[in-house]
C-alpha cells in the first residue's frame, strides 16, 4: 500500500517516506514536516495534455531570448547583473514593512508605458494597493491588479491578458486545489512556484515573488523555494532605520556580490547612487574608537565607519558584542590584538559596531576592526583622513586585498588623504593628493596611526 503522506525538510526540502529527527542531507534537528501527496483532482485544461520535448544540440541554440531589460532603476539592475532576464522568475524577500511592496510597485511605474504589467496580491485588496500606487505616483499606464489567492484563476488571468510581467504577492497566500494542504505550507508553496515557473518558461513571462521572512530571517517555507526560482533578492535594513541595502543571494544570470542602497521616504525608495558618503554622514570629529574600512560589495567599493568601544569589566566573563561583523571573526581579532599586538584587551566588555546597518563579511575590514579598537583601549583618536583596509592573518601579519585600485580611487574620491594598506600589497596606481602607508603588521599598523605605545 502506498503512502499517502510525505515528510519534507523546512531548511532545504529533502524528502523522506517517514519522519527523521536530523535531516541526512543538511544535518538540521527537528526540521521534518509531514505534507499529504496530491490527490487526484481535477487539474486545468491546459495542463492535461503534456507534450514531449526533444533534446536539442548546445551549438545551435539561440540565446536572444535571454535578453535583459532594464527596471528604470539602476541600483535594482546593478544588484540583477544588469537588468532582468525575460522570462526569469525572481523571488524577493525581506522583513514585515521592509518595502518589499512598495518596490515592485514603483517599478510597475518604471516599466508600465512599454510593457502590460499583472500585480496579483493575496494580502491587500485592490483599492488598498490603488492608494498605495496613488502615493508613489504609479497607475498611468498599462497595469492591472488581481486579488485572488486561487493558482489556477491566476493563470487563468494570464492566459486572457497575457502580460509581460507578473507580480505576485506574495507567494506564502496561494494555494493549489490539487493540494489538500493550507495555503503557506510546503506543499502549496512548492506546487503554487512550479506553476509560475512553468509558465515563466513557457512563456517568457517575468515573474516576481514576494515571499515572506521568519524570526531566523529566512524565507518562511522550505529552502526548495529558494532552489527553484533563478534570482533571490533579499531586502535588509532595520524598519526604525531609513536606508535599505538589496542584496542578491542567489543569481543564474549575473553576480550575487552586487548591493543596491536605497532610502525610504514619503513616497517611496529612493536610490541612493553614492552609499559611501551616505554611511560616513555625521561621522565624530577627533573621537578614539572609530575608524573607516574600505570594502567591495561586488564592483563598488564602499567606505563604511567602524566603531569599537572598550570597558573595564564588572564580570568574570567579559561582554561581547558585534553588530556588522561576523561575532566569530570580531573574537579573533580581539584575540590577534592581544597576542601579537600586546593590548591587554581580554579583560574588557568589547563592542564593535558598523554604522549604517552594513554587514561587512569581506576580511579587508579586519585591519579597520583593529585600529579602531585599539584607538578605543588607548583612547587615543584616529585622524579623519585616514581610511583602512587589509586582511589580518593569526600571526598579527597583514595580508593584501584585491581591487586595490578601486578602493584607493574611491577614498580619495571622498578627500580622504591617507590610505593604510598591508605592505604585501602590490601592482596598484596612487591616486593624485592620497598618501599610501604600508604596514606590515598590526603593531606597525597601530604605531603609524596611534603613535608608539
Amino acid at each position: 500500500m502506498k503512502a499517502k503522506t510525505r515528510f519534507y525538510c523546512k531548511e532545504c526540502g529533502n524528502e523522506a517516506l517517514r519522519w527523521m529527527g536530523q535531516c541526512p542531507a543538511c544535518g538540521s534537528w527537528d526540521s521534518f514536516v509531514e505534507q499529504p501527496l496530491k490527490s487526484s483532482g481535477k487539474k486545468r485544461d491546459n495542463s492535461a495534455v503534456v507534450s514531449r520535448k526533444t533534446a536539442e544540440r548546445l551549438s545551435e541554440l539561440d540565446a536572444e531570448n535571454e535578453v535583459r531589460f532594464s527596471t528604470g532603476m539602476k541600483e535594482l539592475d546593478r544588484v540583477l547583473g544588469g537588468g532582468v532576464v525575460n522570462g526569469s522568475l525572481i523571488l524577493v524577500g525581506g522583513a514585515p514593512g521592509i518595502g518589499k511592496s512598495t518596490l515592485l510597485l514603483q517599478i510597475c511605474g518604471e516599466l508600465e508605458r512599454q510593457n502590460r504589467i499583472l500585480y496579483v496580491s493575496g494580502e491587500e485588496s485592490a483599492r488598498q494597493i490603488k492608494l498605495r500606487a496613488d502615493r508613489l505616483g504609479v497607475g498611468n499606464g498599462n497595469i492591472y491588479l488581481l486579488s485572488e489567492t486561487d493558482i489556477a484563476g491566476i493563470l487563468d488571468t494570464v492566459d486572457e491578458l497575457k502580460p509581460n510581467i507578473l507580480i505576485v504577492d506574495s507567494i506564502q497566500t496561494l494555494y493549489s486545489e490539487d493540494n489538500n494542504s493550507a495555503p503557506g505550507s510546503i506543499g502549496q508553496v512548492k506546487e503554487c512556484t512550479s506553476q509560475l515557473m512553468r509558465l515563466a518558461k513557457d512563456t517568457g513571462t517575468t515573474v516576481f515573488v514576494i515571499g515572506h521572512v521568519n524570526k531566523e530571517g529566512a524565507i518562511a517555507g522550505p529552502r526548495v523555494l529558494e532552489h527553484m526560482v533563478d534570482c533571490v533578492l533579499y531586502f535588509e535594513g532595520m524598519n526604525s532605520a531609513p536606508y535599505r541595502i538589496l542584496r542578491a543571494v542567489k543569481n543564474r544570470f549575473g553576480s550575487t556580490n552586487e548591493i543596491g542602497v536605497f532610502e525610504m521616504r514619503d513616497k517611496g525608495l529612493e536610490q541612493v547612487e553614492n552609499p559611501s558618503a551616505v554611511l560616513l554622514a555625521g561621522r565624530p570629529v577627533n573621537t578614539p574608537g572609530t575608524c573607516v574600512a574600505c570594502v567591495m560589495e561586488g564592483t563598488r567599493p564602499i567606505l563604511a565607519e567602524v566603531q569599537a568601544l572598550l570597558t573595564t569589566s564588572s564580570y568574570n566573563l567579559p561582554r561581547r558584542n558585534s553588530n556588522g561583523i561576523e561575532f566569530n571573526r570580531a573574537m579573533l581579532l580581539l584575540a590577534v590584538l592581544e597576542k601579537r599586538g600586546g593590548l591587554r584587551v581580554g579583560g574588557c566588555d568589547a563592542y564593535i559596531n558598523v554604522i549604517g546597518g552594513l554587514d561587512l563579511d569581506e576580511t579587508a575590514a579586519d585591519l579597520a576592526v583593529v585600529l579602531a579598537v585599539a584607538s578605543s583601549w588607548l583612547n587615543r583618536p584616529i585622524d579623519d583622513d585616514i581610511v583602512a583596509f587589509g586582511e589580518v592573518g593569526l600571526s598579527g601579519e597583514l595580508r593584501a586585498v584585491n581591487n586595490t585600485d578601486q578602493r584607493l580611487a574611491e577614498a580619495a574620491r571622498l578627500g580622504f588623504k591617507r590610505c593604510v594598506i598591508p605592505q604585501s600589497q602590490k601592482n596598484f596606481v596612487v591616486p593624485r593628493d592620497l598618501e599610501v602607508i604600508r604596514a606590515k603588521n598590526i603593531i606597525s599598523a597601530i604605531e603609524m596611526v596611534l603613535g608608539n605605545n
